[in-house]
Parts: structure tokens; C-alpha cells; sequence
């Protein structure tokens, strides 16, 4: 496999940008702040293997019949691995990647922090009814007042935050980029930094509204784990999720100038690494013989809940869905099966899909930000293989 060599010009101002982000995001550490996630001394976890050949699997999407592999190649792909009924069926890699590199893997971060959460929750840390200030004292007196810890994991909070165009440079999920470090800056007028920009964001409806999405959230959730673990996130990360797992590799987390983790979208890991924190959350929470994370924090992912199913439908309209909802800060899409997922932009994922006892990794670097065409062509390349693999 011919390896990714870094581009002559690639640097701080336009490492996420196409052509040069395919090797970038293999490389975050040398291009931007980053702090060390340890995978701790322990032992790794094993992943039996028995190889199977999917790549000729038929994929119908828009009118058209695609193959599995066709489906990867025309979605950038860096890594897809699959998981299935106890071994790993596919393991594939691309464009020069490496079973050992890295990936940045923008919001599917988000999910691997709201585990966390549930870890402190579970041992009377975190309390989900509590505000945000209850548990962040530096928050009291700003719109965070009266926002359960619920609403941040359900991104139901009532922050002013437009994140909506990924193409507007004007836009607040454009120009944190610049407060958290992503970018260089080219304003004087923004916030120093994250907590900074966390306390001086206002509110321009009620906490406990409809859903909307808003990377921001998951920062301020990670100043709650921060607050209540009485540590920096990429420590507490470590000692009680990354070093339990099994993880095999040392995993990293983008941090802006004032040490903050960016928590919502700058963890990288490996492939293999991700895989392994799938199976324990297919697994409810365990890992061998120790309940790493309360299985009762993964039930509520398949609890059907009418009020998350009603505040995600103005999101979406999707009637292959009709149950779908944003909880805990992953994407459900049958809570009554267990199909849920974590995404991010430039195409990463991680899917859950318990009815197949099943866990896929897609690492990707797709040129835009966001592709519609090639997000859809994904899913149908995910059902298409959950369905083969639930008949086999």
C-alpha cells in the first residue's frame, strides 16, 4: 500500500481543507495542539478475526446498484472495519493508511465523551436532573442556569449557537475553530478561548426545547467531567475509559491555548481502537468480566422515548424512522432494536447494531465538510450490509 506523503503546503490554516486533509487527519499531532490520551498498561484486548469477503456486496441506492467496494472507494474511505457475531469479518484500509495511525474523528468524539459521563454518573458524580452550574460553579450566573445535564446530552439546551452551514465562515461552529486552535486566528474579536466563549454565549429560547445541533454542548458537558473528576479531560478520559477498554494505542485530543479539550470533535484513534470501544458499548458496558459503564446508561438508548422522539422530529422526516432521536449524544435510529451510531463531518462513524451483534468503523476524509449524496450512499451501504449479515 503506497503511503500518504504530507503535502509541500500543508499547515495550521488549511490542514481540514481538501486536498491536503486526507494526510492531516492521520497527523493531527503535528499540526495543532494536542494532548496525550494513555492507553494505561494493561493488557490489550484481543480481536479474533475470520476474514470474509464483502466487498461485492450489492448496495441499492438512488435507482442504482453499487458494490460494497465501490461504495468505499467513492466515499474517500481511510479504514472500514466490521464486527460481527464475535470476530472481525472485514478489515480494510486505504490510501496509505496504517492499522496503527491515528484518525481524527471529529463528532464521533462526541459519543466517546457522553460515555464518560455515564461512567460518573453511574458512581453519583454526575447527576442528570442537576443544572450545569450545580456541577461548574464558574457557570453560575450565565444562561447555563436552569439547563439540566439531560438537555446537554440530548442537545436540548436553549444556546445561541449557529452550526447549521459548515460553508459559512461567518458562523459560530466556523469561527470557534479559530478560538479552539483548529486555525490560526484572523479576528481580534472572539473569545480567548473555550470556557471563555462558553460563559458569554447567550440563549435565545427556553432549555428543554427542541433539538438542535450544536458542537458547544459537548464542550460544556466536558467542563462537567472536568469539574466533577477534579481533573483535565484528557487525564480522566484516560485513567476511566481509554486505559480500560483494551486499547491497544494512545489515543489524542486537539486542546486549545488554555489546555481545554475540544471534546466535541478532536479525538483521534485508531481503527482498531475505536472498534474496541464499539464492542464494549455492544456489549453494554462490559469489558471481560468488569462492568466498565453502567449497562442501564446503554438501555436508555433502547428505551423509546416519545418526548426525544418529538423533539428530534422537527430535525428530521425520515419515515424509515419513525422512532429516531438524539440521545446521550448518539444518532438512534431504532431504539427498540438497538441501531444507533456516532458521526462526523468528512464521513466518520461508528455503528452499533445489535440485532447482528454487529460493529462498523468508517474512517473517511471526504473533500467537503458535509456531503449530502455521500452520506446517503453510506447508509445504504450500512443497511445493505446489516441486512446480508443478519441473513448469514
Amino acid at each position: 500500500m503506497a503511503e500518504l506523503h504530507r503535502p509541500d503546503d500543508i499547515g495550521l490554516i488549511n490542514w481540514i481543507d481538501p486536498p491536503g486533509n486526507r494526510w492531516a487527519f492521520r497527523h493531527v499531532r503535528e499540526l495543532t495542539r494536542t494532548a496525550r490520551i494513555s492507553r494505561g498498561t494493561g493488557a490489550v484486548r484481543p480481536l479474533a478475526e475470520t476474514p470474509r469477503d464483502m466487498m461485492h456486496l450489492a448496495v441499492a441506492h438512488a435507482g442504482g446498484v453499487w458494490t460494497l467496494g465501490d461504495v468505499l472507494a467513492n466515499t474517500s474511505t481511510d479504514a472500514f472495519l466490521v464486527w460481527h457475531d464475535g470476530a472481525l469479518i472485514t478489515e480494510a484500509y486505504f490510501e496509505g493508511m496504517q492499522a496503527d495511525d491515528t484518525h481524527l474523528l471529529m463528532s464521533v468524539s462526541k459519543s466517546l465523551t457522553a460515555v464518560l459521563a455515564g461512567i460518573y454518573a453511574g458512581r453519583g458524580m454526575i447527576h442528570l436532573d442537576a443544572t450545569v452550574p450545580d456541577h461548574v460553579r464558574e457557570l453560575r450566573g450565565t444562561s447555563w442556569e436552569g439547563c439540566p445535564i439531560e438537555y446537554l446530552l440530548s442537545m436540548r439546551s436553549g444556546t445561541q449557537f449557529d452550526e447549521d452551514d459548515y460553508d459559512d465562515p461567518e458562523s459560530l461552529g466556523r469561527l470557534t475553530e479559530e478560538i479552539s486552535g483548529y486555525v490560526p486566528r484572523t479576528r481580534s474579536d472572539l473569545a480567548a478561548d473555550t470556557p471563555t466563549l462558553i460563559r458569554t454565549l447567550p440563549n435565545d429560547r427556553p432549555h428543554g426545547g427542541h433539538f438542535q445541533y450544536r458542537s458547544i454542548i459537548t464542550d460544556v458537558l466536558a467542563w462537567v467531567i472536568e469539574s466533577v473528576g477534579r481533573g483535565r479531560f484528557h487525564e480522566l478520559f484516560a485513567e476511566d475509559l481509554w486505559s480500560r477498554i483494551g486499547a491497544e494505542h494512545d489515543a489524542d485530543v486537539i486542546v486549545d491555548s488554555a489546555g481545554f479539550a475540544l471534546a466535541e470533535g478532536g479525538i483521534c484513534a485508531t481503527a482498531r481502537d475505536l472498534l474496541r470501544f464499539g464492542l464494549m458499548v455492544l456489549d453494554d458496558g462490559r469489558v471481560g468480566d468488569h462492568q466498565l459503564v453502567p449497562a442501564s446508561w446503554f438501555a436508555r438508548l433502547r428505551r423509546r422515548d416519545q418526548d426525544a422522539i418529538d423533539a428530534f422530529g422537527r430535525y428530521t422526516d425520515d419515515a424509515e424512522m419513525p422512532d429516531a432521536c438524539y440521545r446521550d449524544m448518539w444518532w438512534v435510529d431504532d431504539p427498540a432494536a438497538g441501531v444507533f451510531g456516532a458521526s462526523g463531518i468528512n464521513g466518520q462513524q461508528l455503528l452499533i447494531h445489535r440485532p447482528t451483534r454487529t460493529v462498523v468503523v468508517k474512517l473517511s476524509v471526504w473533500p467537503d465538510r458535509w456531503d449530502d449524496d455521500a452520506y446517503a450512499l453510506t447508509r445504504s451501504a450500512m443497511r445493505a450490509l446489516c441486512a446480508e449479515l443478519g441473513r448469514s
